[in-house]
C-alpha cells in the first residue's frame, strides 16, 4: 500500500507521538516551559479526541452547588447536624466544602504562594526535582501517566510523599516552599482527623473507627499548577478522575476549574474564600460498602492570564503492601446489605492506578467487585 504524505498509519502517529513526548519530557521544564516558549497551538499530545470535544458540546453545563458544611458549629453543640451534612454530602456529591475549619487563612494564601514561587523560578532552579523515579519522596514532573495515556493535561505537578519505606525529609523539599508545605500539611492532618471522627459517626460507627483502622494517614500531596492555556477548548488541566484515597482535602485559589461530575452533568466547585474542597475517595467508597461515593472530577483548561493552582493532600492509610487489607466495614454488612467489593492492598490498587492512564472510578473500582 501506498501512501500519500499525508496519511500515516496509526503506528506511525504513535510513534511520532511518542517521540513528540519524549522530547516534551526532556526539557524538564513541564507545560510551563511551552508557555514560556511562546507556543499558540498547542501539540498534538495534549489535544483530546474530537469524538470527545464533541461531547463537550452536548453535554449540559450543571449550575448546581456542592454542599458547603460550617465546621464552627463543633464548638456550639451542633455535632449533630455537622454529622447529617456531612452523611447526605458524602452519599450523593462526594464532594463538599468545609469552612470555618481551622487552618488559617495566611498559611492557605502561603502554601497557594509556595507553589507559585516553586513553578515560577528558572527552569534550572527546578530541574533537580524533575523526575519519575518512583522512590523518590519529591518529584516534579508533567503528567504521572505521560507516556501510557491518550492525552497529557495542561499542568505540572509537585508530587509529595510523606510516608511509606522512607519518611520525608524537609531538606527534600524545595527551599522556596519547604517551610510553608511541613507547616501546612501538619495543620490539614489535624482537619483530615477531625473529617475522619465525623465520618466514622455518620457511618454509625464510633468516632475513632476510621482512625484505628489505619485510613488516616497522609501519602501524598499534589501542588498543581495549571498555566494559562492558549486553546483551552481542546485540552483539560487534568481529565476525568476519581481519588486513590479514602479521603482527598483539597485548597484551590479564586481561579476556578475544578469540576464535579453529578447527576451526568459538570458541576462547577467554585472557589470559596478560606474554604475547602473535600471529597471521598475510592478507598472509603469501598469500606463503606458503597455507602458513600466516590465521584468523577476533573479540571478545566486554564483560560486566565494568571496560573492557578491547587494543592490536594490524599489520606490513603497504609501505602505498602506489607500492610493488612481493606474492605467492607463488618458492621456495615448484613443479609440485606452484603460485600460489594473484596478486600485490597492499598500498594494493590497504587500499582494499577498509576500504571496506566488517569480515567474514571469505574475502571479503578471494578476490579475489586465481588
Amino acid at each position: 500500500m501506498v501512501l500519500s504524505d499525508d496519511t500515516k498509519t496509526s503506528s506511525e502517529n504513535g510513534s511520532e507521538i511518542d517521540r513528540e513526548r519524549k522530547a516534551f519530557d526532556d526539557t524538564k521544564a513541564g507545560v510551563k516551559g511551552l508557555v514560556d516558549a511562546g507556543v499558540v497551538n498547542i501539540p498534538r499530545t495534549f489535544i483530546r479526541p474530537p469524538g470527545e470535544i464533541a461531547e463537550e458540546l452536548t453535554t449540559h453545563q450543571g449550575k448546581l452547588q456542592v454542599p458547603v458544611i460550617d465546621l464552627d458549629g463543633i464548638r456550639y453543640n451542633k455535632l449533630e447536624d455537622i454529622v447529617d451534612q456531612v452523611r447526605a454530602a458524602s452519599e450523593t456529591w462526594g464532594f463538599f466544602q468545609v469552612i470555618n475549619h481551622g487552618i488559617p487563612l495566611h498559611l492557605m494564601e502561603e502554601m497557594i504562594e509556595g507553589v507559585h514561587k516553586f513553578n515560577e523560578q528558572d527552569v534550572e532552579v527546578k530541574k533537580p526535582f524533575y523526575t519519575r523515579e518512583p522512590t523518590r519522596n519529591v518529584r516534579f514532573n508533567s503528567n504521572f501517566d505521560l507516556y501510557h495515556s491518550r492525552t497529557a493535561s495542561w499542568r505540572d505537578t509537585l508530587a509529595i510523599f510523606t510516608s511509606g519505606t522512607k519518611s520525608l525529609e524537609p531538606n527534600e523539599l524545595p527551599k522556596v516552599c519547604r517551610d510553608t508545605i511541613m507547616e501546612y500539611i501538619k495543620e490539614v492532618s489535624k482537619l483530615g482527623e477531625t473529617l475522619f471522627e465525623i465520618l466514622s459517626m455518620a457511618l454509625g460507627l464510633k468516632p475513632e473507627y476510621l482512625k484505628d483502622m489505619g485510613c488516616f494517614n497522609i501519602y501524598g500531596v499534589a501542588c498543581n499548577y495549571y498555566p494559562h492555556c492558549p486553546q483551552p477548548e481542546l485540552t483539560l488541566g487534568a481529565k476525568r478522575h476519581s481519588d486513590p484515597s479514602f479521603l482527598t482535602i483539597l485548597l484551590q485559589d479564586q481561579i476556578g476549574g475544578l469540576q464535579v461530575f453529578y447527576e451526568n452533568q459538570w458541576t462547577d466547585v467554585n472557589p470559596i474564600s478560606g474554604g475547602l474542597v473535600v471529597n471521598i475517595g475510592d478507598f472509603l467508597q469501598v469500606i463503606s460498602n458503597d455507602k458513600l461515593k466516590s465521584v468523577d472530577h476533573r479540571v478545566a483548561a486554564n483560560v486566565h492570564a494568571t496560573s492557578r493552582v491547587s494543592v490536594a493532600c490524599f489520606f490513603t492509610g497504609h501505602a505498602t503492601e506489607t500492610q493488612k487489607p481493606f474492605g467492607p466495614i463488618k458492621e456495615l454488612i448484613s443479609e440485606e446489605n452484603r460485600p460489594v467489593y473484596r478486600e485490597f492492598l492499598v500498594g494493590e490498587y497504587f500499582s494499577k492506578y498509576f500504571s496506566k492512564e488517569l480515567e474514571g472510578k469505574s475502571a479503578g473500582l471494578k476490579q475489586f467487585e465481588i
